[in-house]
Formats: structure tokens, C-alpha cells, sequence
């Protein structure tokens, strides 16, 4: 998911109860991964928790790691501001996840052992498939990282009332340095029960307040909408008025002219397809011991994620009803303070205190998931694989893991202490581009289609990683945005004058995406070679789990 900067939301704050509640939560989930993840790892324990999770428990932290902070926050925003069309967001995002289990999820569990470049070199050649791969899983996570880094830097405000530069990259090294300890002493098992405990937390809180919304409109989801058609109807803005009689149609904010239309294809065809090819979400499946477990993970994901995106519905009217978009668009963060607000409305600086110390929460147990499979890409498929030819001790693989989390977690601090400014949304939307661009043909080839080679995989990967990152530099999210009524350009680089972008959309998926699918084939179909046996092999053990115990226990 996206994520969002969070301004101050000062008046009827209390810092205190804020971070007061932040801290519970740290000091409680850190408790717990000490007492159940403390001590020695193997590298399976490091990255993949043992798989000695049940499909219910994985199932609840899947839901922990894909639930960000924009899911609860961003989405209720849009929701608030724009009706159906910012609930969109809430329908792809689940579409996205349905395509990500029934796809390749399963299968991708039964065929790898660790990590995702695991499947993607097993029946071609080791080293530069294994290089391209890792390349393209730290180009997803560092620029996904980085973003819900600089997101924790924007939460300060709201937490502490405060909106210093000082502050923020205080926040920033003191989330960094939480997610390293988290990740050193816990690895997966301690972030899987961090990831429980936040998924567990952030559901409740939205299900709290969509009851606390429904019954001050007598249970009534009609007539939560049309509080806020009414609401919006008597804004003092002349636009902001008009725009009440579309809330519930679509186009109010994608149906402006052909080329928002376009981007909006472009966007969801990066969100639905770009989830499949998250190396976070994906290395959760190698967490459970059998395919009867995974199967389990998905029911009870689908039932956690569908919920809480149905109850972003109710959030996102409520705070168009009840707090209105005049006072949402004058907060410093506009949309992103939608659901705050609302709560501040319904339970004053006490749920207040407790949606803000959830959303750091959820940025915390994000960037913790994120860390560990970054961890595993540099000392599993690099160190040991690439470098060390596959003999490198298991101990040996852990010591660099570590290494590579205070290294990773370092970068992240600092990345997002530079990036805290920043309109960080298109971090994000690169994440999730390169992900559907360059991971996703590379998988769906590498699962289903025997002539598939090891040219077409890294011109898959390469071509769909240098397309989209150049798509995205030379689009408006980077240059070339007008001035909007904050008196700044939306875009990354905020003076108007300087503009060079060319490519007119704002995400390059509708371009990059099937240029990656393309490169696939063309790769394959000019390359010779076929190994027919290896092949066979693969697809048995996609379908059936078989062997992979053996190669995970060796």
C-alpha cells in the first residue's frame, strides 16, 4: 500500500497520551518477540520463522504486513474527499491480494525454499538469474522502505503536535532503530508476531469507529452517506459544494479528461498486478509447513483484508459527514487527516491517541517485514548463493543477515530523513511498478511456461526495472505539476519552472508492464535453451510441495 505523510492535527491533541500509547506498544511487542524468538536462528528461523506457523496465525499477519498506514488513513481520505472513486483504492487493493494468492502465492510456497529468487532460478542458470532477481527485489523494497520511513518522519506531527525538522528525524531514527531490534533478535518469528499483534489492533480500531459512525446514524449506512452528500453540499467552497451530487458516481476525481482515465488504468494495473510481485508479501508464504496451511492463510486473509476494506467505506463517508471536507482540506495533511479527525470527533484526544499510536504501529511492523526479506535477498541469494557457490554455512548466513539489517536499517533511517520533505507518494508508486514490471512476468513465466529461458528472465527483469524507473523520472509525479492551494507543486520536485518530464502519465504501468511480459518472451523464443527434465521437475513440485522440506532442511 501506499503510504502518507501525516501532518499536525494540534488542536484537541495530546502528545503525551499519543506517545504514551506508541510506547505500550513497542515496549509489549518487543516483550513478546524476546520471549518467543529470542536466541540462536538458523537462516531458516531468520527468514522464514522455521514455517512453524499455522495457516491462522499466518493468515493474521499477512493481513498485519499488507495493511499499511495508508490503507486506514489514505484511503479513508480519499474516500471522504472524492466518494466512489477514492473507494476504488479500497477495491483494487483487495482485487490485488485475490490475484496475488490465487496466482502464485501457493505456488510459489510449494517451489521455493527461502527466498523468491529460490523459484525464479530453479530450473535456470543460478548466478545472473539470482543476481537480476535480488537486484529487482532491493530496488522494490528500498524504495517501499524508504517511503514508510519518510511516512513516520510526516506522523510526528500528529503524535507530538510538533512539526520541526528535528523532531521528525528523531521519529525516523527511533522507528529505524526499533525495526533493527525487532528484526535482530526475532527475525521472521518475532516480525510475524509483531505483524499479529499490529493486524490485530488496526482492525479493531476501524471496526470501533465505523460502530461508533453507524449508530450516530442509526445503524444506517443510506443515511451515513447521505450526511455526507450533505455535508459536502453546504462547503463553503464553491467547487468542494459542487461536487457533493457526484459522491457516490464514479469520475469525480479519474473521470476529469482522457489522460486522468488513462492513469487510472495505468495506477491499477500496477496495484493489482504489482502485489503478486511484492518480495515481502510473498516471503510469508514460506512461513507455514504444508499447502494445506497456505490455503488456510488465504481464507483467512481474504476474510481480514475484505473486512477492513469495507469498513474503510463507512470511515471515509463518516468523516465526510461529520467532520466535512472544509476541515479535512484545511489540515495540513488535507486527505491524510480525514480519519483522524474523525476520530478526534467521535472520542476525543483518547481514540485520537490510540488511531495515531496504530498507525506508527503499522508503519513499524511494515518496515520490520520489509527488513527481513532484504536481509534474506543479500545473505541468502548474494552471499551464500552468487559469492559463496551454495557453501555457506548456515551460521555464516545468519552473521550476514544481521550485518545486512543494521546496514539496511541504516540506509532507511538516513533515506528517510532526506526523503521526510518529499512528496513521497511516488517512492510508492515505483515500488509497486517495478514489482508488476519486473517480478511478476519473470514469476507467472517461471511457473507456467516450460519454453521460458534464462535470457527472457533477465530481460524481463532488467527491461521491466530500467523501463519503469525511467517512465517514472521523466513523469509529472516528479516534474512538472501545477501549483495547487498549498502554494507548492505536487509533484517530487515542487518549483514549477523546472519541468522535464515527457512521459504524460503519473504511474508507467499501463507502458512498462507489458514491456516486461514482452521482453519475457522475446528473451525466451531467441534463446535455445530448454531444460526439459528440470522443467518436469519444477512443475511437480509447484503443484505438490514435494522435495522442498528436504531442501529447506539441508
Amino acid at each position: 500500500m501506499t503510504t502518507v505523510m501525516i501532518p499536525a492535527v494540534a488542536e484537541g491533541s495530546n502528545p503525551v497520551l499519543n506517545i504514551s500509547i506508541f510506547i505500550v506498544f513497542v515496549v509489549v511487542t518487543l516483550t513478546v518477540v524476546i520471549k518467543v524468538a529470542g536466541g540462536k536462528k538458523t537462516a531458516s528461523q531468520m527468514y522464514t520463522g522455521g514455517a512453524s506457523f499455522s495457516g491462522r496465525q499466518n493468515g493474521i499477519a499477512i493481513a498485519g504486513d499488507y495493511l499499511s498506514a495508508a490503507s486506514f488513513l489514505g484511503i479513508a481520505g480519499a474516500i471522504a474527499l472524492q466518494g466512489y472513486d477514492g473507494f476504488l483504492y479500497s477495491i483494487g487493493f483487495l482485487v490485488a491480494w485475490l490475484v496475488a494468492l490465487l496466482l502464485v502465492a501457493e505456488l510459489m510456497r510449494n517451489t521455493g525454499r527461502l527466498t523468491m529468487a529460490d523459484v525464479l532460478s530453479y530450473r535456470l542458470k543460478q548466478r545472473p538469474v539470482r543476481i537480476a532477481t535480488a537486484t529487482s527485489v532491493l530496488a522494490v523494497s528500498f524504495f517501499y522502505l524508504l517511503a514508510q520511513m519518510a511516512g513516520a518522519g510526516g506522523l510526528v506531527s500528529l503524535l507530538l503536535g510538533v512539526d520541526s525538522p528535528f523532531a521528525q528525524n528523531l521519529v525516523i531514527a527511533v522507528v529505524g532503530a526499533v525495526m533493527i531490534a525487532y528484526v535482530m533478535i526475532g527475525g521472521m518469528k518475532g516480525t510475524t508476531w509483531v505483524q499479529i499483534i499490529k493486524a490485530v489492533l488496526l482492525i479493531a480500531a476501524a471496526a470501533l469507529m465505523s460502530l461508533w459512525v453507524l449508530a450516530k446514524f442509526g445503524m444506517n449506512l443510506s443515511s451515513v452517506f447521505q450526511g455526507a452528500i450533505d455535508t459536502t453540499a453546504a462547503s463553503g467552497d464553491e467547487k468542494t459544494a459542487a461536487a457533493a451530487s457526484k459522491l457516490l458516481d464514479p469520475g469525480l476525481k479519474y473521470g476529469k479528461s482522457l489522460t486522468t482515465q488513462v492513469d487510472f488504468i495505468s495506477l491499477a494495473m500496477a496495484l493489482v498486478l504489482g502485489t503478486a510481485g511484492l518480495p515481502h508479501v510473498l516471503q510469508r508464504f514460506y512461513t507455514v509447513p504444508t499447502s494445506k496451511e497456505a490455503r488456510k492463510s488465504v481464507e483467512w486473509a481474504i476474510w481480514l483484508i475484505g473486512g477492513f476494506y469495507l469498513l474503510t467505506l463507512v470511515i471515509g463517508f463518516g468523516a465526510g459527514a461529520l467532520v466535512g471536507p472544509d476541515a479535512i482540506l484545511a489540515a495540513p495533511g488535507k486527505a491524510n487527516s480525514a480519519a483522524p479527525l474523525l476520530a478526534l470527533e467521535l472520542g476525543g484526544s483518547p481514540l485520537l491517541g490510540i488511531v495515531s499510536g496504530i498507525a506508527f504501529a503499522t508503519i513499524l511492523a511494515v518496515v520490520a517485514g520489509l527488513t527481513v526479506t532484504t536481509s534474506a535477498v543479500v545473505a541468502h541469494d548474494l552471499y551464500n548463493e552468487v559469492f559463496k557457490g551454495g557453501t555457506a554455512t548456515s551460521d555464516q548466513e545468519v552473521k550476514v543477515a544481521k550485518l545486512a539489517v543494521l546496514v539496511i536499517g541504516t540506509v532507511a533511517i538516513f533515506g528517510g530523513m532526506a526523503a521526510k520533505s518529499q512528496n513521497i507518494a511516488f517512492l510508492v508508486a515505483l515500488a509497486f511498478a517495478v514489482a508488476a514490471s519486473a517480478n511478476l512476468p519473470t514469476i507467472l513465466y517461471s511457473l507456467f511456461w516450460k519454453r521460458f529461458t534464462t535470457r527472457g528472465a533477465l530481460w524481463s527483469i532488467y527491461g521491466g526495472l530500467i523501463s519503469s524507473l525511467v517512465l517514472i523520472t521523466f513523469s509529472p509525479v516528479v516534474s512538472g505539476k501545477p501549483i495547487d492551494a498549498t502554494g507548492k507543486s505536487p509533484s517530487m520536485i515542487t518549483d514549477p519552472s523546472i519541468d522535464f518530464h515527457w512521459f504524460p502519465l503519473d504511474n508507467p504501468g499501463l507502458v512498462s508492464i507489458p514491456l516486461g511480459f514482452f521482453l519475457g518472451w522475446l528473451g525466451s523464443v531467441t534463446s535455445k535453451e530448454f531444460n526439459r527434465a528440470k522443467y518436469a521437475e519444477m512443475e511437480v513440485r509447484s503443484l505438490t510441495g514435494h522435495g522442498v522440506a528436504e531442501a529447506i532442511d539441508h
